[in-house]
């Protein structure tokens, strides 16, 4: 890496479906953003890799969460509460993303601090075209929170 050339972007993905974290990491390769993926199955787990505990106690700080909703153990609610709530976790900017176009959900999101509300796509072509936008967004047009 060069002089002034900029890191890789981290991201974390959240979920729980691997049908759908396959589709992310794919649509996410596809694009020319340098890039880091870290992923998580739940919530208690994203909460362990952001506070470096247990079995990632090595974990990067993530520069974008890509969230999903609806999984086991903790949901990505909890999370996005609990996230938004830490001092020292809160400007990480989370994106859910799921498959809810219920507007219960998509308002408590936004009243939880969630930075943008994405629904996954059905269509293969569309999902890759929306991940890949995310990704163009926050790895080349957003100024990102310096790394702590």
């Amino acid at each position: 890496m060069g002089v002034g050339a900029p890191s890789p972007v981290r991201i974390l993905v959240v979920d729980d479906d691997p049908g759908d974290v396959l589709m992310i990491e794919e649509a996410l390769a596809d694009s020319d953003v340098d890039k880091v993926i870290n992923v998580v199955s739940d919530g208690q787990e994203a909460m362990e890799f952001l506070r470096r505990e247990g079995r990632h106690t090595d974990a990067a700080r993530p520069d974008v969460i890509l969230l999903d909703l609806n999984m086991p153990r903790m949901d990505g609610r909890q999370v996005l509460g609990a996230v938004k709530q830490d001092e020292d976790l809160r400007t990480i900017p989370i994106v859910v993303l799921t498959t809810s176009n219920a507007d219960t959900d998509i308002v408590g999101s936004y009243t939880l601090q969630a930075n943008a509300y994405v629904t996954k796509p059905i269509d293969l072509d569309d999902f890759n075209d929306v991940v890949r936008r995310i990704d163009e967004f926050f790895g080349r047009v957003v100024v990102l929170p310096k790394r702590s």
